[in-house]
């Protein structure tokens, strides 16, 4: 492997739901962060190493990562030489209508294991996914919803009662509510705490149980999601900066990257962004 850092993130008509990044690895480093929907990926050469659900976990050459929505992870290099992968990122739709269809299943579908072993299913997604890249629309959404299909028939299970996020109390609701409202200007951490009625300390230890992210992490993967949003509309990247609270285009650009993987030039470009891999 070189060391050379390269990534690509699109979405292809015969995919709609699902976010495509194409990626090689070797110094970046994903920052705390969840998803709307899933993050399923193939490993195709080195290690990537990730925190998830309390413990850390390696993923080699051949394995097959699943994180499951709104679950806080991180991702980096397990090896000085980096890791290269191919991503989908399903909505919870899309994986609950084919969920419905192939296990008869209703509700959420849940993967307990993050990192498995299944051949069959990892040769389906680089497959679609390289189809979706050429842009081989009946191929790619076929090769894709077969694969999708056998990873929730032999490892998706019901979602375990420890595995939904703790219960919300009131600060905590009442302070998410005011992040989402004071995206721009948001309140410090002692005035954040007096206007929910509770101690500084003990807020971020409650906020932290129930998102998994400390308040001001929470409130850059807030202001990244809204990112996203603009940019999908065409807003201009300085634009979106000052629109979704940070101080200027480049502080955009390094929370935006730790989360998504790619630049918000490169991701509103969605297809052009150049890849060696």
């Amino acid at each position: 492997m070189t060391d050379r850092e390269a990534a690509r993130f699109w979405r292809s008509p015969g995919l709609p739901g699902v976010d495509l990044l194409k990626a090689r690895y070797v110094t970046h480093r994903f920052s705390r962060h969840v998803h709307d929907g899933y993050a399923i990926g193939v490993i195709l050469s080195g290690v990537e190493e990730f925190d998830y659900r309390g413990a850390r976990h390696r993923a080699g050459t051949g394995s097959l990562v699943l994180v499951n929505p709104e679950h806080v992870h991180t991702g980096q290099a397990g090896e000085p030489g980096g890791w290269a992968y191919r991503m989908l990122y399903p909505s919870i739709e899309v994986m609950a209508d084919i969920a419905a269809e192939v296990t008869a299943g209703r509700g959420t579908p849940y993967f307990p294991e993050p990192v498995v072993s299944h051949p069959h299913a990892t040769a389906l997604l680089r497959a679609a996914h390289a189809a979706a890249e050429h842009g081989d629309d009946l191929a790619s959404s076929t090769l894709a919803r077969t694969a999708f299909g056998a990873l929730l028939r032999h490892h998706a299970d019901h979602r375990p009662a420890d595995a939904r996020p703790a219960r919300e109390d009131r600060a905590v609701r009442r302070a998410r509510e005011i992040l989402h409202e004071r995206l721009v200007a948001p309140p410090t951490l002692e005035d954040l705490a007096r206007a929910v009625q509770a101690k500084p300390f003990t807020l971020i230890r409650a906020f932290k149980a129930a998102t998994g992210l400390p308040p001001h992490a929470y409130l850059n993967t807030l202001r990244v999601r809204r990112a996203r949003g603009l940019l999908d509309s065409g807003t201009p990247a300085a634009q979106v900066a000052t629109d979704v609270g940070f101080t200027d285009q480049a502080h955009l650009t390094r929370h935006f990257k730790r989360i998504v993987g790619v630049p918000p030039g490169a991701y509103q470009r969605a297809g052009t962004y150049k890849t060696t891999l």
